[in-house]
């Protein structure tokens, strides 16, 4: 499937709003206001620069700037205390920097992590799970492989080697897709993390604009990006076998049928990958924001405000940025949470439209 939606097309002035909001950060911002700095996933980031440069339209006193420079880099910067909120696509590791106890999960979208690759006359191609695995751990290097082959009955496959593409930086789309395959499938052997040991002949791009336009330069091409940089850039997309045995296109409505039953944990973290139904899309990928929970004063207020809003106003920028809003029920949950770990300091009076 070759997507073509609109996406940072159609908010052609946001990259000027979002070079004027760093540079605020950096610069003091509005006079009487307190700047707020987010820093981390880039998977989410197109979303965050449309929902604040929306926020800002509606709170002309507020500054707040978000740098997606990955949710390893984010997690970094949250430990050492340079970012008053962190996003995050993967669960904080003993090795990311922040202390147990000193955030709070917060989801506020999810969206398809999609299989995108560069196969001239050859679209919808249909991947199995251990023949995806197989391909990204290099032990499938031919497009006309007999296991590809299997699952596309008529089309014309070339004998042409496949080239893997991956991110170069620590990144939760790295880590939801190694999570995906290991979880799965019984081929996979190179572990899950925001990290992995990729083939020697992988290619390597950074953050998924770095992927996407790897993927596209490189002929026999291979890799995974986030759904919005893939509906952007126009790469073509593979269908992924689901849990059901089915295959299943990226989209935000099988993104919501892979959040519908997902097991919510205490603290807010949800796996929605391999969900079983089979309208369900197999790589569906969860991102958070990392909120700190000794935060007080008036970054806090503004921190509590922000994202309360991100959680209700917020949520009707979702699916033109491509990405699926929260079910109900967890968007609540995630509400509570904000107010538990950030107290009476933000004005609470965000109300959905």
């Amino acid at each position: 499937m070759k997507i073509h939606m609109r996406r940072r097309a159609a908010f052609s002035t946001l990259a000027a709003g979002s070079l004027a909001l760093g540079l605020a950060a950096c610069g003091g911002g509005s006079e009487g206001s307190t700047t707020i700095e987010g820093t981390g996933a880039s998977f989410p980031d197109a979303y965050y620069q449309v929902a604040i440069t929306k926020y800002l339209e509606e709170n002309s006193d507020s500054d707040i700037s978000y740098n997606a420079v990955g949710s390893g880099t984010g997690k970094s910067d949250f430990a050492e205390g340079l970012n008053d909120f962190a996003g995050t696509d993967s669960l904080v590791g003993t090795d990311d920097g922040p202390e147990e106890g000193s955030y709070q999960y917060i989801p506020t979208v999810a969206a398809p992590i999609t299989v995108s690759y560069n196969l001239e006359g050859v679209d919808g191609l249909n991947i199995g799970q251990e023949t995806l695995a197989k391909i990204f751990q290099g032990d499938i290097t031919s497009w006309n492989d007999d296991e590809i082959a299997a699952d596309n009955e008529g089309v014309e496959l070339p004998d042409e080697d496949i080239t893997v593409a991956h991110r170069s930086d620590g990144s939760g789309t790295t880590g939801n897709f190694t999570k995906f395959l290991d979880e799965a499938t019984d081929a996979w052997t190179l572990g899950a993390g925001d990290t992995a040991e990729w083939p020697s002949n992988a290619i390597a791009g950074e953050k998924n604009t770095g992927v996407a336009q790897a993927i596209q330069d490189t002929p026999g091409a291979i890799g995974y990006v986030d759904f919005a940089d893939a509906t952007e850039t126009g790469l073509v997309t593979a269908n992924i076998e689901n849990k059901d045995g089915q295959f299943t296109a990226p989209t935000l409505a099988g993104t919501t049928a892979g959040l519908e039953g997902a097991e919510i944990a205490d603290d807010l973290s949800y796996n929605p990958l391999n969900a079983a139904g089979a309208e369900a899309y197999p790589i569906t990928a969860p991102t958070y924001l990392l909120l700190h929970t000794d935060q007080d004063g008036e970054t806090a207020a503004e921190v509590k405000d922000f994202v309360t809003w991100l959680l209700t106003d917020g949520q009707q920028y979702a699916e033109d940025a491509g990405f699926a809003q929260l079910p109900d029920g967890l968007r609540q949950q995630a509400l509570d949470a904000v107010e538990a770990t950030l107290g009476g300091e933000g004005d609470g009076e965000a109300e959905e439209k």
